[in-house]
Order: structure tokens, then C-alpha cells, then sequence
């Protein structure tokens, strides 16, 4: 196992963030969407496995690099073991911290080995501590990150027609045009409760009626079309909380 880049060199803080955005949302997949079959994998019979997130958004359960020293560093080791002896919220906490912790320190290795100064490592973290955590995510406080709009706890009819954007800030009855490019700014603070990133106005999202969280509909699988059809729609991390 080459741990998910062997051939993989992002060299500027650009290329980093990237990586390890598309490492986070493989690795948020499996601990949400795909949590069933990600605990199906994690067999207590099977050896020390790992979770490993790829630049591809996409996830693998295996066992761990057979080179000493690994290409990248490793993940958690044997998160296999503790599966049935924990609540399944519990375990599925702890390993979203353990990958919380490997993708920062993979995050950190291509910044020494391609030379970081403390400037770029800096520019790095603050992009990176600008996304909710992946445990913050799996255990549902990454809304905390949004600045919830006054209008979103109105639960009326309306809600279930505009579900496809984030609702704009009230607007004061003078200086409608001066005030446009801060109703975008304030758009741009919402953040996906899946992948952490902005609003934008020309995509289509979606919000949670149980834990009023803003998705892209992209990254919930949810199309308008859907969207038509649901009376209430409940997020993948309400969906799976058990009663």
C-alpha cells in the first residue's frame, strides 16, 4: 500500500490544500455516507488495517504499507480492533481524530520535503484550519462554522422550495446597490457541513431540516430534481444517528 500518493508530489501550497482536500472528503465519505460499508470492512477478525483518504476524494481500507520508512507517513494502525468494543459513535469519533491527525502530518510532509517556508507552512494552516475537522463533521458540529442566517429558522413552505441556496440577508430599503458586494461577502460565509467549502451563487445546495446545516447538493447526492420531492430533508449525519 503506498498510502494513497507515492506518485503523487503536490510542490506549492496550492497544490497541498488541494491534495488534502481531496483526501479529507474521501475520508468524510467513509465515515458518512459510506459508513456502512466502512464498518463492514473494519473486520476485528482481519490484520491491523488502516483508512486511507485520496487526492481522488475516494477512501480504501487496507493494510498498511510494507516499506520501512513508508513513501507518505501512515494512518492510524488496527482501527479494525477496537470496532465491537466500542459504541459505533465512539469508534467511528475515534477515527475520525486519528485522520484529522494523518492528514495534517502528511499535509506537513510535503511541505518540508518540497521546502516550505515559514511563511507558505503558515498559509497553509490557516487554509487547512479554515475547514471543519473531519470529527467535527462525523459528529455533527461543524455547522458551527456557518454563520446561520436569521431566516433559516423559519420552517414555513418557503423554506422547502429555496432549500436550493442559502437565504440572502436582509437587505435595508436605502443603498440597495452599494450593499451588493456585501450580500455576496455574507454568501461566502456559508460553508458545505460536507466539505467545508463556500457558497458560491451558481451552485445548488441544500439544508438539513433537522440540524439546519447548508450542503452542496453535489456532495449529498442530491439533484433539484430531488429536491422537489422531499417534504423534509434530513442530511447523511442526521440520517445516521441513531435513535
Amino acid at each position: 500500500m503506498d498510502g494513497g500518493g507515492a506518485n503523487y508530489n503536490p510542490r506549492t501550497v496550492e497544490e497541498v490544500f488541494r491534495d488534502f482536500k481531496g483526501r479529507r472528503a474521501g475520508l468524510i465519505k467513509a465515515l458518512t455516507t459510506d459508513v456502512a460499508e466502512f464498518y463492514r470492512q473494519c473486520d476485528p477478525e482481519k490484520e491491523n488495517l488502516c483508512l486511507y483518504g485520496f487526492p481522488n476524494e475516494q477512501w480504501e481500507v487496507n493494510l498498511p504499507a510494507e516499506e520501512v520508512p513508508p513513501e507518505l507517513p501512515e494512518p492510524a494502525l488496527g482501527i479494525n480492533f477496537a470496532r465491537d468494543g466500542m459504541l459505533e459513535k465512539d469508534w467511528l469519533s475515534l477515527v475520525s481524530v486519528h485522520s484529522d491527525a494523518w492528514l495534517l502530518a502528511v499535509s506537513f510532509y510535503f511541505g518540508s520535503r518540497f521546502g516550505f517556508d515559514k511563511s507558505d507552512r503558515k498559509r497553509l494552516f490557516n487554509m487547512i484550519n479554515d475547514l471543519p475537522t473531519i470529527f467535527e463533521v462525523v459528529n455533527g458540529t461543524a455547522k458551527n462554522y456557518q454563520k446561520v442566517k436569521s431566516t433559516v429558522s423559519n420552517h414555513s413552505s418557503t423554506k422547502s422550495k429555496s432549500n436550493s441556496k442559502p437565504p440572502p440577508p436582509p437587505q435595508e430599503e436605502e443603498g440597495l446597490d452599494d450593499d451588493e458586494g456585501d450580500d455576496e461577502d455574507e454568501h461566502g460565509d456559508t460553508l458545505c457541513g460536507f466539505c467545508g467549502e463556500n457558497y458560491a451563487s451558481n451552485e445548488f445546495w441544500i439544508c438539513c431540516d433537522i440540524c439546519e446545516t447548508w450542503f452542496h447538493g453535489k456532495c449529498v447526492k442530491i439533484t433539484p430534481a430531488k429536491a422537489a420531492n422531499i417534504k423534509q430533508y434530513k442530511c447523511p449525519l442526521c440520517s445516521n444517528k441513531k435513535a
